[in-house]
């Protein structure tokens, strides 16, 4: 008897036949989709490192988000930019600061048909760009998770469904979690940054945000160092025991192991962050004539959900979306 060598081909043979098969599909249900909304801007205006993305006034920002829903893509990470930062980022929880008006007036405009989650950090509004409170030359944790709490509230007091705190301090999502059940906000969840390695994919986000860390710095003390896979592990288990309600890995594609472990270990929702770097890479390569980007994309976006994302940020949201509804 011979071997069948033709079976797998004729699981593949037509376009029909494979998509019969096929275990893993995109949904525009997939994506959140992440945006930048700007202080003192009239009109959006394009990221010269994100090709195809903007900063937004608010009244932009919410025209792009009636397109993302018209698309089916249900789901927005939203980002401030202030005007002026200073060195605790004071900005970050002020009433009048841009991401809670930016919430305010989104959740006015399309209520429960959009979910809407805030990204809860500080170095978009600290002037030395790290991602907390800096004293003799490094982040205080504990003095930074306090400011967190605060911004969680405040986050909350506009509007939002999910709080995204990505800072990668130590209990940041207990201290987080304590601030919202305090304030009457149990309902507001956590998707807590897990996983979050010290990437050199970060440049073109920092560019979005207009980020630079004083002094020639970095974050590799409280980001997490891309060689260990153990770690990225135990801060996952740290933060669901926390009251986190959804874990992430970032980057996703270049952590596909991570995101397949953390899948394993959770019965929490797992998303994973397509980022600026691994956007901007096919971006470029398209515009090069070296890929058809669209397919690229669908590709990667593919591979991170087999790989055990439930959730998936994306800045290709939008347009894959197009392309597979």
């Amino acid at each position: 008897m011979s071997f069948p060598t033709q079976r797998p081909r004729r699981l593949r043979s037509t376009p029909a036949i494979r998509d019969l098969f096929s275990e893993v599909d995109l949904s525009p249900r997939d994506f959140i989709a992440p945006m930048f909304v700007r202080e003192a801007l009239s009109d959006r205006r394009e990221i010269s490192t994100l090709p195809g993305v903007f900063q937004h006034s608010i009244d932009s920002l919410k025209k792009e988000i009636e397109e993302h829903l018209q698309s089916d893509v249900r789901a927005v990470m939203l980002f401030g930019i202030p005007e002026i930062k200073d060195a605790n980022g004071s900005a970050a929880w002020s009433e009048d600061g841009i991401a809670q008006l930016a919430i305010r007036e989104v959740k006015a405009t399309f209520g429960s048909d959009l979910v809407l989650f805030a990204d809860l950090c500080l170095d978009e509004y600290t002037s030395h760009g790290h991602c907390g409170v800096v004293e003799r030359g490094s982040v205080d944790n504990d003095k930074t998770i306090e400011l967190y709490g605060k911004i969680a509230v405040a986050q909350a007091d506009a509007g939002v469904d999910f709080v995204a705190p990505s800072g990668m301090m130590d209990g940041q999502v207990a201290r987080i979690r304590n601030a919202l059940d305090s304030a009457n906000h149990s309902g507001v969840g956590v998707l807590a940054y897990s996983v979050k390695f010290a990437s050199s994919l970060y440049g073109p986000f920092r560019g979005a945000v207009e980020v630079e860390i004083a002094d020639g710095g970095d974050r590799k003390g409280y980001q997490q160092d891309f060689r260990r896979s153990t770690e990225a592990l135990f801060e996952a288990m740290l933060d669901e025991s926390e009251g986190a309600d959804i874990l992430m890995v970032k980057p996703a594609l270049t952590y596909l192991d991570i995101l397949a472990k953390v899948k394993a270990m959770t019965n929490l929702p797992v998303a994973a962050y397509q980022v600026s770097g691994e956007y901007a890479m096919i971006r470029a390569a398209e515009a090069a004539g070296y890929i058809d980007g669209p397919a690229v994309a669908i590709e990667q976006l593919t591979a991170i959900k087999r790989a055990g994302a439930d959730l998936i940020l994306t800045y290709f949201a939008k347009q894959v979306a197009g392309q597979i509804r």
